[in-house]
């Protein structure tokens, strides 16, 4: 064990039984939090408003305050961003993230307050540390520096009293001065906006420094290392910093690259630690290398509430506390959060792998699915297939999208798939004929449609050109931070948009 890692693991060590408390007394940590929210809330205008001083049990809370959306926040968000105090939570807003999730037009600002900043996102960075550095107590991270790929930030125009900018701008931003000597690159580098420019300067530096960790999004992480290995002559990333160790990484599923990685880095004992942390706070982390699933964190300013995907559309919305869960449903999460947020519908859906302790994996969005033909098919189900069908055949993905054809006066339904490889299929219908077989295996409900090709006849898999994906975010100035292709749609909308941009007809 090395000097450092030894003291940063003395340190954590009252941290790392917090953890372990509420691994076994989740419902009691919750109560706890969601008192402290109420009680902290109770005289800003919100809490006036939903007679906060007056709950007793999260039965009146639910009673009291109705599931939000973004647009029920906005009004408050807009006098927020205008100085405005004590509106949602004590206190001004400086800082607001800016999030569209995937690559929608509209924008939103979600409130970073000081007490979501520090006992929300910084305590969850510093937890994903302590956690890996318990998995690997030889550890040398802390003897060189650890790469973090983030946005960038400007003067929000909308108001002189409040800037905007993605999450990882903001904690890049408000961290103290000397975080620069374990991070690379500096903070003006890391800001800056033009994404391409980033990475030239990023790249020039980085080659010649021990870096020993990197933190970001996948895809946008791809997107520098062949750069790197590009710039320098390599064909693996270890040539480049022989000390490397981990990637840290979130904002979307790492399933579709995991192949990519391990053909960049081919060090087996190189670890990927997955981490959820979004605007609206810091949700969870992979605690053990032997499982790919996260752990809820419990104790960091979020009281949580759940609600079974298959009552969203119904408007049931019977909300589910963390002791009245269950494994393998699939969960609309809502939040309510030291930021403000209250019983906010984040559209992001889980489903729990373990209980006691609660463990999850997240398996799409509420919105980002397809169901045009009752099929059901949501993100999850197409990263496994994207997986399995890679496996059988060899194929590398490094972006997808999928959207319906719909039935004809002369033909029936079927999805498409635009799909951009790393490495092409040998043959292509027979990653179809992979990928079909995969989505009749993990969804009931697509098989069924698929039977005899009643309802839906067999996927049509597009291959575009390299670079398509990014060119189309590029397109809508969405380059790097965490935005994301979005997986799934009830749509043709953004099939037809990259067939624009690859210059080809669809089908």
């Amino acid at each position: 064990m090395t000097f450092i890692t030894s003291i940063a693991n003395s340190i954590n060590k009252s941290r790392l039984r917090q953890i372990d408390f509420f691994r076994k007394n989740p419902e009691e940590i919750q109560e706890a939090v969601f008192r402290n929210l109420i009680s902290r809330a109770a005289k800003t205008e919100w809490g006036i408003m939903h007679e906060y001083s007056g709950i007793r049990t999260i039965k009146q809370f639910q009673e009291r305050v109705p599931i939000q959306g973004y647009e029920e926040l906005l009004p408050f968000i807009e006098r927020l961003r205008n100085g405005e105090k004590n509106l949602l939570w004590p206190g001004a807003v400086k800082w607001f993230a800016k999030s569209s999730g995937t690559t929608g037009a509209r924008s939103k600002f979600i409130p970073i307050t000081r007490d979501s900043l520090h006992e929300c996102h910084y305590q969850g960075g510093k937890d994903v540390i302590a956690l890996y550095l318990n998995n690997r107590p030889d550890s040398g991270i802390f003897y060189g520096k650890g790469l973090i790929l983030g946005g960038s930030h400007k003067i929000d125009n909308f108001s002189n009293r409040s800037l905007y900018g993605d999450l990882s701008a903001i904690l890049i931003e408000n961290t103290p001065w000397w975080f620069d000597i374990i991070r690379t690159p500096s903070r003006k580098i890391a800001l800056i906006e033009d994404f391409e420019k980033k990475l030239e300067l990023i790249t020039r530096i980085t080659v010649k420094q021990n870096v020993t960790s990197l933190t970001g999004v996948p895809s946008w992480f791809l997107v520098l290392i062949k750069q790197i290995l590009n710039y320098t002559g390599k064909t693996d990333l270890k040539e480049v910093w022989p000390n490397l160790e981990v990637f840290f990484h979130g904002g979307v599923s790492f399933k579709p690259y995991r192949e990519l990685f391990r053909h960049f880095i081919s060090d087996s004992q190189f670890r990927y630690v997955e981490t959820y942390n979004a605007s609206e706070g810091f949700f969870g982390v992979q605690d053990d290398f032997s499982s790919s699933d996260m752990l809820l964190m419990l104790d960091i300013g979020i009281f949580y509430e759940f609600i079974p995907v298959n009552e969203i559309s119904s408007g049931k919305n019977t909300a589910l506390t963390i002791g009245e869960v269950s494994k393998g449903t699939n969960y609309a999460m809502v939040i309510s959060t030291n930021g403000g947020l209250w019983r906010y519908l984040i559209g992001d859906t889980i489903q729990f792998t373990s209980l006691y302790p609660h463990k999850f994996i997240i398996s799409g969005r509420t919105r980002h699915y397809i169901n045009v033909f009752g099929e059901e098919v949501i993100v999850e189900n197409a990263d496994k297939a994207i997986e399995s069908a890679c496996n059988a055949t060899g194929a590398i993905v490094l972006e997808y999208t999928a959207g319906p054809v719909f039935t004809g006066l002369s033909s029936k339904g079927s999805h498409e798939w635009i799909i951009e490889f790393e490495k092409e299929p040998g043959d292509l219908a027979l990653f179809t004929e992979k990928l079909d077989e995969a989505l009749k295996q993990v969804n009931s409900d697509y098989e069924a449609k698929r039977f005899k090709d009643l309802n839906l006849t067999m996927p049509v898999v597009r291959s575009v050109p390299r670079g398509t994906f990014y060119n189309w975010l590029k397109e809508k100035n969405k380059l790097g931070g965490q935005n994301k292709v979005p997986r799934l749609s009830n749509s043709r909308d953004y099939i037809e948009e990259l067939y624009r941009i690859a210059g080809i007809t669809g089908a």
